[in-house]
């Protein structure tokens, strides 16, 4: 299988993003449509510090990270798409319909998949799945808002959406 073209390497992942190692969960982007979707990496290793203690002798990639890491490929589309002014930044609000289906190990990469399923601004929706090859290993529907990195961070934390769909 041919590796896939590169579209953001993990240094315009880090231009776009304000996470940085250890939290840093997208080590590339490989597919991106402008408003629609994008597909990610990340890749799994042993020197990744949360396996001294998720668990000793039996390391298994945290499943909280796994949404953070499809909410961190959020963020990155939410930010490609749209024409908020400065330097925008994207507060993950909810997390619904999350399921865990099989353990992430060290050795493993994460195909990591969002997909747009409701846009108001400032507000997403969006639709996460990570496979490990063609295994799907976590779902889940993430909420987020955006907005400039020099407004008021406290409405971000109170924000509520209306993006339930119902």
């Amino acid at each position: 299988m041919a590796e896939p073209d590169i579209i953001m390497d993990v240094i315009e992942v880090q231009s776009i993003l304000p996470h940085r190692y250890p939290f840093l969960l997208v080590d590339r982007v490989v597919e991106f449509e402008h408003g629609r979707r994008a597909v990610g990496l990340k890749n799994v290793t042993i020197n990744d510090p949360y396996f001294q203690g998720h668990f000793p002798g039996h390391p298994i990639f945290p499943g909280v990270l796994i949404v953070e890491a499809l909410a961190q490929l959020g963020g990155v589309l939410a930010i490609r798409s749209s024409s908020v002014e400065g330097s925008p930044i994207v507060y993950l609000t909810g997390i619904d319909k999350a399921k865990f289906r099989k353990p992430v190990i060290p050795g493993d990469q994460l195909r990591l998949e969002v997909e747009v399923i409701k846009r108001r601004p400032p507000f997403w929706k969006i639709q996460g799945k990570a496979f490990v090859g063609s295994d799907l290993v976590c779902e889940a529907e993430l909420k987020a808002m955006m907005q400039s990195e020099d407004a008021d961070s406290t409405n971000a934390e109170t924000g509520q959406s209306n993006l339930s769909g119902e």
